[in-house]
């Protein structure tokens, strides 16, 4: 393979990856920019090293670089590495980043604060400004299991929100290559102790009831809005959010039929809701709520919105039955 001359490098237009030898090419984008790539063997693996753009590096001293980057690894240098490690932020930093962009699908408010206010409360304190390739899994085993009240017995269902978000944070760590183990997945298993299983269920009423609450909710000074969405939800089994955003325009009246969409769901599939005929007369009782908005429910202090979240629990507290059930409950 023929060398590049000066003259050369400033001339070429063709697109691709023109060879200078010892792996050194100027690559030639498609509009035409061009910069310097270094093809390296480490460690048994082809990596390639990014030299700079031309002509900000002019050949000679792309040379250079290249001479350098092959002395190193010829000595048992990993020069990727060193790179890396000069880049590598922090456990917060990357606890942020990987925040950030996961908020766009959570679709659950309080879970998107919850993430990270877990992490800021737990985690950061222990290793928060430590470098990610610096945390090992003792690291990561004494915020679970440190101090006095160790979290993982303590607080158990924290606990393991805490372990999987940092595990979560490794995962994108390992993903850019930042590390090559991820301190808090299995390998820590063995070292935690077991931990008791407990099933909690959200505060509900015997079916029995049921009726004796609805009428002593529609005996409430709530609004319309709320004492009808609260019927309707328990009519259809939905969960709050998904009965607060029912749309007059997800609602058959003639089929019977409400469709909400995967968008407003959970589980972000189209869920089809067959109504009875209580729920119909719910809704027919809604119609002189309507709106500009569409919604079923809207909220009768801010016009075009739906209820707030604490709208229905407003409810069960005004009726002194939020010691006995919640609205998920239902």
């Amino acid at each position: 393979m023929s060398k590049l001359t000066a003259l050369k490098a400033k001339t070429l237009d063709k697109p691709g990856m023109h060879g200078d030898g010892g792996g050194l090419y100027l690559q030639v984008g498609k509009t035409g920019s061009k910069s310097w790539i270094l093809r390296i063997s480490i460690d048994g693996r082809r990596r390639e090293i990014g030299l700079g753009g031309y002509p900000a590096v002019s050949l000679a001293a792309a040379r250079t670089a290249a001479a350098s980057y092959r002395a190193a690894v010829a000595s048992g240098a990993d020069p990727l590495a060193d790179k890396r490690r000069a880049d590598m932020p922090t456990f917060e930093e990357a606890a942020r980043t990987v925040h950030e962009l996961n908020m766009p699908r959570w679709k659950n408010g309080k879970h998107n604060a919850q993430w990270i206010a877990t992490l800021e409360t737990y985690a950061f304190p222990a290793f928060g400004k430590t470098a990610l390739d610096r945390i090992e899994r003792r690291d990561v085993l004494a915020v679970l299991t440190g101090g006095k009240a160790p979290l993982w017995t303590t607080k158990p269902e924290t606990a393991r929100r805490v372990r999987q978000r940092i595990r979560s944070v490794f995962a994108w760590a390992l993903a850019h290559d930042y590390v090559e183990a991820n301190p808090a997945g299995e390998a820590i298993d063995a070292a935690l102790p077991r931990m008791p299983r407990v099933k909690a269920h959200f505060r509900a009423l015997p079916y029995a009831d049921i009726p004796d609450a609805l009428a002593a909710v529609d005996d409430s000074a709530t609004s319309d809005a709320a004492k009808l969405c609260f019927r309707f939800l328990i009519l259809t089994a939905a969960r709050s959010g998904e009965a607060r955003g029912a749309l007059w325009s997800e609602i058959d009246m003639d089929a019977a039929l409400w469709t909400v969409p995967g968008s407003r769901m959970k589980s972000g599939v189209e869920h089809r809701v067959p109504l009875s005929d209580a729920a119909l007369a719910v809704l027919r009782e809604a119609a002189p709520l309507k709106d500009d908005s569409d919604l079923v429910f809207p909220s009768p202090l801010k016009a075009g919105r739906p209820l707030s979240d604490m709208a229905l629990t407003k409810v069960l507290r005004d009726r002194g039955l939020a010691d006995r059930a919640t609205v998920h409950g239902f």
